[in-house]
């Protein structure tokens, strides 16, 4: 598809802020999707071009927390693989039922999502407090939310990063920097793979998806710096603006 200079003024700087914001505490996309849709693509061009630079993106804030020590290998391997199932499962969901009924339910979760987050103590475990002891149990949670919140990613998307940083913290037990790790790599994982059909089926702007994911990279990498600096203490905030937009976008699909 055809472009031009200014829908790059446009998606870029969005881009640069989705990517700080994903790098903190997931839920970029709820930024960087409409920012290709407002310059004027089509949504299936949308999806697919963002595909390319949340990748780029992810994998700088992947590799700081590798770096940094906060990626268990071996959970995050279990946590792809369950995740590719899931999202695998909700596509092909999403093929057969009407997301309608789904949307509703969004808006019951999201509020609780949010009274969970700024009620919750788990957000607030710096690693050098935890050991992080990672057993059986850790594995089977771990697999457990990359299944749900794969599937959820497969059938409709937005947030799922953000859901599953909060579960992985809350529900596994883990401390919110591995748990921010964890979430990385199989957010890039499964976004790599939906990258991949996407370009099977030339719905990917190429060009703007590799200039786009320069801001990405950019704004990743300052989003991973700052969540090594402010660790927890920026989660919070950052989560609770991804969810109210998230609850303004549900609210927008359904009525329009």
């Amino acid at each position: 598809m055809d472009w031009t200079l200014s829908q790059l003024f446009i998606i870029c700087p969005l881009i640069f802020i989705g990517g700080v914001v994903d790098a903190i505490g997931g839920g970029g996309g709820l930024i960087t999707l409409p920012a290709y849709i407002i310059s004027g693509f089509p949504v299936i061009f949308a999806i697919g071009t963002n595909k390319i630079s949340s990748a780029m993106g992810t994998f700088t804030a992947l590799m700081k927390f590798l770096r940094d020590g906060y990626m268990p290998l071996k959970l995050s391997a279990v946590g792809i693989i369950f995740a590719f199932i899931g999202s695998s499962l909700g596509a092909k969901t999403a093929l057969l039922i009407d997301d309608y009924a789904f949307k509703i339910l969004m808006l019951a979760i999201i509020p609780v999502t949010a009274w969970y987050v700024f009620r919750s103590q788990d957000l607030l475990r710096e690693h050098k407090d935890s050991a992080d002891v990672i057993t059986s149990r850790t594995y089977i949670i771990c697999a457990l939310v990359a299944l749900s919140t794969g599937f959820y990613d497969g059938f409709y998307g937005p947030g799922a990063g953000t859901f599953m940083l909060l579960l992985m913290a809350g529900a596994a037990g883990l401390s919110v920097q591995k748990a921010n790790g964890v979430t990385k790599a199989i957010n890039f994982a499964t976004g790599v793979s939906a990258l991949a059909v996407y370009l099977m089926n030339d719905k990917v702007n190429i060009p703007i998806g590799i200039i786009a994911g320069l801001f990405s990279i950019a704004g990743n990498y300052i989003g991973a710096k700052f969540f090594e600096k402010g660790g927890s203490k920026a989660v919070r905030p950052v989560i609770l603006v991804v969810l109210a937009l998230f609850f303004v976008r549900v609210i927008y699909d359904l009525s329009a």
